[in-house]
Order: C-alpha cells, then structure tokens, then sequence
C-alpha cells in the first residue's frame, strides 16, 4: 500500500482520527478514536510523516485573528490515491458541538499539483550568475520611455523596443527570468515568432505582472494599496496557459507616510493571498513590497520600516499557506531615503540590506532579486556586488527594469540601424549584474551615463 505523505509545517499540529472500516460512514464521534497527533514547534522546519492506513480522518482545529472566537471543527475523508500533499481545510463547529482540543493554530500547506514544477521553475530564475530582466511597464510607462527618445507611445513602437530587447542573442547567459506586460504576452515579432518563444529558445522564463496598480488606500495617512486579486485565479490560469511560469505583483510602502499600521497590513495581505492563488495556478509568485525611496530619512530609520513589514509579509505567508520553497522575493535595498544629507556606500547598503533579510527571510526561500528603485545603473550593480563577498542563505541577484534599459534606450533612439547597438548595450549591463551576482563585478569602465541616478518621486508603473 502507497503511504500518504504529510507535510507538516511550523507550528502546527495535526490530528489524525482512526476510524475502523467495519463502520457505517455515518457512524456517531464516539466511535472514534484519536489515532495520532503530531505537532511541530520548530519555527522554521518543515518535516513531514508517512501512514500506510486508509482509515482515518484528518482532523483540523484553527483559529485565528481573522475568525471568531468559537473553535472550529469537523473531519474530513483522506483518500490515499490523491495528491500527497494534503491541502487546508478550514471549518466551522456547529453550534452546541464541543472540541477538547485546544483553540491554536493549524495548517497545512497545500503546494497543489504544482509543487514541483513551482520548486524547479523557481530554482531556474535564481541560478548563478543570471537574474530578471523587468520589463512589465504599463503601456502608458512603456508611452514615457518611449517619449524620453522622441518616440510616440504606439503598439508598433511598443512592440519594436520589446523585440529589440527579448531577442538579443547571447541574453540568456545572464538574466534567467523576464517580466512582462500583458501586451507583450501575447505578442509575436514582427516575424511572427511569439515573444514568449524567444525567451524560451535561450532558457529565460517567462514571467508576467498580474496586479492592477495602486488606487488611494481609504483611512490611511494618503498611502495606497494594490488591486487585482479579483478575478485573479481565471487570469492566472490563462497567463499559464500561454507560456507564464511565475507572476509579479508590486505594493508599495512609504515611509514619509509613516507607514501606517493599515497600510502595512493591506500590503501584506494583499501580497499573501495573490502568492496563494498565483501557486495555485502553477505560477511562481514574485512577492515584492517596495519600500519607496522618496523621502529624507537616515539608513536606520528604512531598515526599521522594511523589519516591520517583511515581518507582516511572511505572517500572513504563512496564514495563507504559501510554499517558501516555491516563492522569490523582490524587495528594495535598504538605503538612506532618496533627500538625505549624506549616500551610504555599497557597503553599508550591503550591512543593512543583509541584516534585515537574515532577519527576516527564512533559508527555504530560493531567490532575492533586488528591484533598483531609481538608483543608478552602476549604483545598482555595485550594491548587489557588495551583497554578495560572502555566502548567503538565498540566491541574491536582481530584478532591475530601468537600471537594465536606461542605456539600451539611448543607444537604440527609436533608428532600426541601432537596434545591434542597443542589444550590446542591454547584453553589457546583463553581464555587469550578473558579475555582481558572483561577486565578481568592477566598475573600471562604466559610462558616465551608468553613473546617472534615475530616482523619480513618486514613480509609477
């Protein structure tokens, strides 16, 4: 007989409730006896158990902040032929019915018929030396970039700066994952080759951004909080049905702002629940809370921010039974706000950014790809060089869409006759942070335009 495999995650506990096969499938509770309980109080380590037995019941017993006091329970039938990961159940006691089982925490984390795919596709993004090329600017951003080069914000345009970019010969030495927009998603070359085919033929995976932007957050201090989780799941699907292997979706938070408790909590759940869906729909979810570089803040104070809410993230990471395993994170640097007095050096920003992640990411996760938040192109680079001299727990790398596309844009200008010029220059950035992936990156020989800020207060995309 095949076991059935638990997988049994921190801090919870199971109950498994025998049931003899002789009996009625309506036979009373009193008929049944606990067979086991397995509890978990490791704070970061998973395990998992094996039972050979069809009879029994798996019994679940939660609360939590979001449910009412009464404690919850009821028993559900495993069948041993379905997935060996076992999924959450959450339920309702019916009123006048008792548990002698204590009111604590309990889950267990379903990775779904993806789990694998979701660890290997994972494991391909964060891989020595390569890193994300983000280009899932919305059209009206794209519109921005493309009038910074005197370029009409079209599709044809639109499509001709994406082509230039996704298929440059040699770019999968380097960047192993690529964001895109919807629009580009379905699109195809002018040779009628699909852009996701050309990704795939250099072994980058096709990524897509799934949220649909910041609206005004209602009773906060003028913060904002991401939508898109309506209707997410069927979109999801759809996104993987084309080629999409892992998602993306961005919120903000903003420390001149405070920020405020809602604001924080928003972010976090917003995040949680859309890396559940994303997983469940066999998608890699990209959890990327910015911490926004506007303001004049000291180093200490951004660490003190990015503390709070990566620990809120993970909170309800978990409360949503989210796979670390099958996740990457994409978070800002901790560094000085954008106006303060004096630039903490790469190595500072490497001090601190390692800090709060050491502090707060635990080692199951497989990726750190660093946003660049309007630093500079060599700024950027150097920072990530800084942050990998030593081992890490995780795959640190980048995720950087200006900081990869400033040069290529002012060396392509829109002229077919540039288009050669402007992939040397996306394929010499690539190489540049993919050197600083390894931690072998020098700056002799960057441009004084690599060299250029392009911090934009309150940027969007």
């Amino acid at each position: 007989m095949t076991p059935t495999t638990f997988r049994v995650v921190p801090h919870t506990t199971i109950v498994f409730i025998y049931k003899s096969p002789t009996l009625p499938a309506d036979s009373p509770r009193k008929q049944l006896a606990i067979l086991l309980v397995i509890t978990n109080p490791l704070p970061h380590s998973p395990f998992q158990i094996s039972l050979s037995s069809t009879n029994f019941f798996l019994h679940t017993h939660r609360k939590s902040r979001f449910e009412s006091p009464m404690a919850s329970a009821s028993f559900v039938k495993l069948n041993a032929s379905s997935s060996p990961w076992i999924g959450q159940r959450s339920f309702n006691q019916r009123p006048g019915s008792s548990s002698r089982l204590p009111a604590t925490r309990v889950s267990v984390v379903r990775a779904g018929s993806y789990s694998e795919e979701l660890v290997k596709t994972a494991k391909t993004i964060a891989s020595p030396g390569r890193g994300i090329l983000a280009i899932d600017e919305s059209n009206a951003t794209c519109g921005k970039r493309l009038a910074s080069i005197g370029l009409d914000n079209t599709e044809a345009n639109r499509q001709a700066y994406r082509q230039l970019l996704l298929t440059t010969p040699g770019l999968g030495q380097y960047i192993s994952g690529s964001i895109l927009f919807e629009e580009t998603l379905y699109q195809s070359t002018t040779d009628g080759k699909k852009m996701v085919d050309c990704l795939r033929e250099q072994n980058i995976v096709p990524g897509i951004k799934v949220d649909k932007g910041l609206v005004p957050l209602p009773g906060s201090n003028n913060e904002s909080w991401c939508q898109g989780l309506d209707g997410l799941a069927s979109r999801s699907a759809e996104y993987y049905s084309q080629g999409a292997r892992f998602a993306k979706w961005r919120t903000v938070v903003s420390v001149p702002c405070g920020p405020s408790a809602l604001a924080v909590k928003e972010a976090a759940w917003g995040l949680a629940r859309y890396a559940a869906i994303s997983q469940d729909n066999g998608l890699v979810p990209i959890v990327e809370p910015e911490i926004l570089l506007d303001g004049d803040h000291p180093i200490e104070r951004t660490l003190e921010v990015a503390e709070r809410v990566w620990s809120e993230v993970f909170y309800y990471l978990a409360e949503n039974n989210v796979m670390f395993e099958g996740i990457l994170l994409k978070p800002s640097m901790v560094t000085p706000g954008a106006d303060h007095k004096e630039k903490a050096s790469p190595e500072t920003v490497a001090k601190y950014t390692l800090t709060m992640l050491k502090r707060r990411v635990p080692p199951a996760v497989p990726g750190i790809m660093f946003l660049s938040g309007g630093q500079s192109e060599m700024e950027a680079t150097l920072n990530l060089h800084a942050m990998n001299q030593s081992p890490n727990p995780w795959h640190v790398s980048f995720s950087y869409a200006r900081a990869l596309q400033n040069s290529v844009l002012k060396t392509w200008q829109g002229q077919p006759e540039n288009v050669e010029a402007g992939q040397k220059a996306l394929l010499s950035r690539a190489k540049a942070n993919s050197l600083a992936q390894l931690g072998k990156y020098s700056a002799d020989g960057e441009s004084e335009d690599a060299k250029k800020g392009m911090f934009v207060k309150g940027y969007t995309y």
